[in-house]
């Protein structure tokens, strides 16, 4: 007898060998109320010992959120069907569900409840606790919806789950003891990931636009792309062949990009002021809902953002040890230090992936320069060779994108310009320069909250103006170091007193730039992003560092931007479920392409029955979701019927695809393309409107078309 027949045999033993009338009353009332009696018990020990009660509940809350996650997940690896699916003579004595059977949720849930509220539990309660788990595992085979392995391999789901949580505890609180603000940050970090992998695994938003088509990058790899670096392909093409072309697959990078930027964030924040600046500033970048978004979605600003920071840190590490190693000789303007020479290649390195990720990061040049050419302190650094090996490394690491573009007549200087406006006017602002200037303005507002954007930009300057004040101190003293700096013990580089100066240069001239640049024509919102880096580290050091000195009035303003940020993240996490009308939900634009995907599936089985055919749309965003979102990830084709160029212009099309059929896509309700005409033998139009909870995402019209015959496509207009 095999075990599915054993296990088949147990299940109807229970389910109809011990059946009786309590049982047929009790067991649906367990089955279905069991959280109910799980509370009951929760409040019985909250009036036995409130303090006592806290950790218990705090662990089972946690306990059962990854319980369920992981019972979920492997749900759908099993795909094992529920006995009241499969079997004929079950007795159902409740809904049987649409869900697969193994393992068991309430079984999992239950345990890993009841498992971690009986933490530190007299006996006598922990053998009820026990008791209650049990009775839910046996009513879910009694009422028909599981086998006894389900139940089982749910139960140990639980158990285990909760015994790490256990663990995870006690180990944070003898961690905590003795390094507090590291604690506070690796658990910090550790929570938000495995929040933020739960929210992609459970396909709440679909793959963004964007995201689809550098998915599509990563599927033909090169040196470089129409648009951007080569970077997010190469990063997408690791995620995807670790994990699969799945969302999980795409998007784990966003994940591992946003962890590694706190951590140099807080690394930087420790080094430029204290550990206590350095663990608000990982977590403040944590909360903000721009630099929040980039842990979920994986677009060019997630490893951006990585880089940046990285960069940030290696710079102020270079300039530290080599500071240092010049006053060892005061007189020797080319110093050399092993370390020094580390720092700067490896900065060298990193500015050039960044570059690789995005060409903003040519900023960082910029800020760089003029930090070192504001400071008294430093400005012989430019005097030393380190600065520039560092700068041509970068455009060594960064040289693939211009061998690429040499190749391909330059069409990404060509966009880039076309971005930037610079072919539009020479005028130096334009016609709408108010309304572009109040945009993005108020986009940056938004995007970083009110609160926490005044403090930062009042931070930023209010350090700068201590460090130019502390620097006249220190000329005025009669211990002022020489050029380069150094203290009376020998030690020297950048004192926390000029580290004003450093968040102040890496910051406002970008914020300045796009402020000036909006003036001339729109700018999107991110991209002032790395202006905002430093600023976190301002807003740190000047508020949460001095907490202690810092006036009533202002923890409560600091408080109330946290929550402020804090909020506005998670509700930018839970538009999906708001039921928000489409035109005001923003989160519209990436939900809606799965069921498309399907739907043009469909479509795709009945065409290829009658040969071979292509899918294609006007738009590179739905070529991409389409190859994603239908069945097998087709090869996909952007056809130019009047549009800007993309990267698909620069890939094979489907010209030599003569006497195929085709899929064409596009979106809201139109009228077959007059190219179209005389491009195929004939074309049927159906449309297809995508709806999320009753309400309507978008419009789509589909055109099935037959016997292509070559098309004749319009030349590129614009880049």
């Amino acid at each position: 007898m095999s075990l599915r027949e054993i296990d088949t045999l147990l299940f109807s033993f229970v389910n109809k060998g011990l059946q009786n009338s309590i049982f047929d009353v009790s067991m649906p009332v367990i089955t279905e109320k069991y959280y109910f009696i799980i509370l009951v018990l929760t409040g019985w020990l909250i009036i036995k010992n409130k303090k006592a009660a806290i950790v218990p509940i705090l662990l089972a809350v946690v306990s059962v959120a990854l319980s369920d996650w992981i019972s979920n997940t492997v749900k759908h690896l099993v795909e094992r069907p529920r006995p009241c699916h499969t079997l004929e003579t079950v007795r159902l004595l409740v809904g049987c569900g649409g869900s697969f059977s193994m393992p068991s949720n309430h079984a999992a849930n239950a345990s890993a409840i009841i498992f971690a509220l009986s933490y530190q539990s007299k006996k006598w309660a922990q053998w009820l606790l026990l008791t209650v788990a049990a009775l839910v595992g046996f009513s879910r085979i009694y009422v028909g919806v599981h086998y006894l392995s389900d139940v089982i391999v749910g139960a140990l789901i639980g158990v285990v789950v909760s015994i790490l949580v256990i663990y995870s505890y006690r180990w944070a609180l003898l961690r905590y003891k003795s390094n507090p603000y590291s604690t506070v940050l690796l658990i910090s970090l550790l929570s938000l990931s495995l929040f933020r992998i739960y929210y992609i695994t459970q396909g709440t938003i679909d793959l963004s636009p964007d995201e689809a088509h550098y998915w599509e990058w990563s599927r033909r790899l090169d040196l470089s792309y129409y648009s951007k670096g080569p970077m997010i392909a190469y990063l997408i093409a690791f995620g995807t062949a670790i994990f699969g072309d799945n969302v999980f697959g795409i998007r784990i990078m966003a994940v591992v990009s946003s962890v590694l930027s706190s951590i140099f964030m807080y690394l930087l924040g420790r080094q430029l002021f204290d550990e206590r600046t350095g663990v608000a500033s990982a977590i403040l970048m944590q909360i903000i809902p721009l630099y929040s978004a980039f842990g979920v979605l994986f677009t060019i600003d997630s490893p951006f953002i990585f880089f940046w920071m990285l960069s940030l840190y290696l710079f102020y590490r270079a300039v530290e040890q080599q500071s240092s190693s010049s006053a060892l000789n005061t007189s020797e303007l080319l110093p050399f230090r092993t370390s020094a020479l580390i720092y700067w290649l490896l900065l060298g390195i990193s500015i050039g992936l960044g570059l690789l990720t995005k060409y903003t990061m040519a900023f960082f040049y910029i800020c760089g320069f003029l930090f070192l050419l504001a400071s008294k302190q430093y400005r012989y650094l430019l005097l030393t060779r380190w600065p520039y090996i560092s700068f041509i490394l970068s455009l060594v690491v960064f040289s693939p994108v211009v061998v690429w573009n040499a190749d391909h007549n330059w069409v990404t200087l060509r966009h880039t310009a076309g971005q930037a406006h610079i072919s539009e006017q020479l005028s130096v602002v334009s016609s709408q320069w108010s309304k572009n200037f109040l945009e993005f303005l108020g986009s940056q507002v938004g995007i970083i909250t009110p609160v926490i954007f005044i403090l930062m930009i009042f931070a930023l300057f209010k350090l700068k103006n201590e460090a130019k004040k502390l620097q006249q101190i220190a000329k005025d003293s009669e211990n002022n170091p020489p050029s380069p700096p150094f203290n009376k013990g020998g030690k020297v580089g950048l004192t926390k007193r000029y580290n004003g100066d450093f968040l102040f240069w890496f910051s406002i001239p970008i914020i300045v730039f796009f402020m000036l640049k909006s003036l001339h024509g729109k700018v999107q919102a991110n991209w002032a992003l790395p202006g905002y880096a430093t600023g976190f580290v301002a807003v740190s050091a000047l508020f949460i560092g001095r907490w202690e000195s810092v006036k009533k009035r202002v923890r409560w303003t600091i408080i109330v931007g946290a929550v402020l940020s804090l909020s506005t993240t998670v509700i930018a996490h839970s538009l999906p479920i708001l039921k928000l009308p489409s035109n005001l939900d923003p989160s519209a634009r990436i939900r809606g392409w799965k069921e498309l995907g399907k739907e043009v599936s469909r479509l795709s089985d009945e065409l290829s029955k009658e040969g071979p055919f292509f899918i294609f749309s006007d738009r590179y965003q739905v070529s991409s979701e389409l190859a994603f979102y239908v069945k097998n990830h087709p090869v996909t084709y952007c056809v130019n019927l009047g549009r800007r160029m993309n990267q698909y212009d620069l890939w094979p099309g489907f010209n030599n695809l003569i006497h195929f059929n085709a899929v064409f896509v596009t979106i809201d309700i139109a009228q077959m393309p007059d190219a179209f005409i005389t491009a195929f033998d004939r074309c049927e139009k159906k449309t297809f409107t995508v709806y999320t909870e009753g309400r309507k995402l978008r419009d789509y019209s589909i055109f099935t078309c037959y016997d292509f015959k070559g098309m004749q496509q319009k030349g590129i207009t614009s880049y």
